[in-house]
């Protein structure tokens, strides 16, 4: 297959097994003046040694590739070691919500799953390409479109909790950090819960960053 490049448009390089995939999101960039792909790669590591790496804009990864390949992956293309650093996207057929929320607390870009319209899967890639952090919000489960704002009516103490919580701390690191017990932080996050009505500690930290402009999410 060839991948030519022209000028101004952001260049997306794939890695992923499924060639058909590949083909498909190659005539869907096409289709664009802004977006172009340039490689396509069976693994993350065949995409590091390519010379195409550092004429990477946006590097889509499959989630299929599995999380340990995706973790490493942002832990390569965000370290500071001089070479190339893409926004990256996740996708896959099926994300959980733990899952996506790891990726992006660990500098993922994107998070869309392979069943997502055209149109959701370019505004994903030109948000990433921006910088910005974007989703499907369909990825959440426990996200049902709650506005709320999330440090109305919480304590200092329940503030600190909230914080740890996006941040990706579970509840024995929570007490450590605060030097209280993880039974108190199961009570704190029980009195967050039910004063902002998110549901689970993914979709808390989920509002959370939505509301200080970290993630966009993108409608299904």
């Amino acid at each position: 297959m060839n991948f030519d490049v022209r000028n101004k448009e952001k260049r997306v390089a794939i890695c992923d097994g499924q060639p058909l995939t590949v083909y498909g999101l190659s005539q869907l960039l096409a289709s664009t003046n802004d977006l172009r792909l340039i490689s396509a790669h069976a693994s993350p590591a065949e995409w590091m040694l390519s010379p195409k790496a550092d004429q990477t804009d946006v590097l889509i990864v499959d989630k299929g590739l599995g999380a340990q390949t995706i973790l490493d992956t942002l832990s390569q293309t965000s370290a500071e070691n001089g070479t190339a650093h893409p926004c990256v996207v996740i996708w896959g057929m099926s994300i959980t919500e733990a899952e996506a929320l790891r990726f992006v607390q660990l500098g993922a870009k994107g998070i869309v799953r392979k069943s997502a319209d055209t149109a959701t899967i370019l505004a994903c890639l030109r948000a990433a390409a921006q910088g910005k952090t974007w989703m499907q919000d369909c990825v959440f489960r426990d996200f049902s479109g709650i506005e709320t704002e999330t440090s109305i009516d919480l304590t200092p103490r329940e503030r600190q909790v909230m914080e740890l919580v996006e941040q990706g701390f579970k509840n024995r690191e929570i007490a450590q950090e605060l030097g209280i017990r993880p039974g108190t932080v199961k009570i704190h996050l029980k009195h967050i819960f039910e004063k902002t009505g998110v549901r689970g500690r993914h979709g808390l930290a989920l509002n959370g960053l939505r509301q200080k402009g970290v993630i966009s999410l993108l409608a299904s």
